[in-house]
């Protein structure tokens, strides 16, 4: 991904996450995703693009976060949601943490998101702490982790 990606991944952000399985509360900061807080993303780690047909149809963006990189923003045009693409985008992320030295993967998705949550499981993430939004009593959101082989692991 590079910063001329910006407002298509904007967009797609914006298309895939209104588009999710189920309603959440408080509704997604990623609604409200521009061009350049697009960039802000990019710029603070880096990021990931799928293409099909001439077009970008999947995104993630990656930052150096609490001993690891943290996987923001994973998106997949609604239309082709069901291809891998996710899975690519964060075998994506998965390899630039291995370059950098990271030992681990983090993400947060809403406890309401089954289908999200059954993704990260797939690829090998592990549920570890329910965390609530700012202002709610009850837990909204799942912390999930994926430990990777150091560097010149043998496997």
């Amino acid at each position: 991904m590079t910063a001329a990606d910006c407002p298509a991944v904007a967009a797609l952000i914006r298309r895939a996450f209104a588009a999710q399985s189920a309603p959440t509360d408080p509704p997604p900061s990623a609604l409200r995703d521009t061009e350049a807080s697009g960039c802000a993303h990019l710029a603070a780690g880096g990021g990931a693009v799928a293409y099909a047909t001439g077009r970008i149809v999947g995104s993630v963006m990656w930052e150096p976060k609490d001993g690891g990189l943290y996987l923001e923003r994973l998106a997949v045009d609604p239309a082709w949601r069901g291809q891998g693409i996710a899975r690519a985008l964060v075998g994506a992320a998965e390899a630039a943490a291995t370059l950098t030295g990271e030992q681990r993967l983090h993400l947060g998705t809403r406890l309401v998101l089954t289908n999200n949550r059954r993704l990260f499981a797939a690829c090998g993430f592990v549920e570890i702490a329910q965390h609530a939004h700012p202002g709610y009593a009850a837990p909204t959101w799942v912390e999930m982790v994926k430990r990777l082989e150091p560097r010149g692991t043998l496997r």
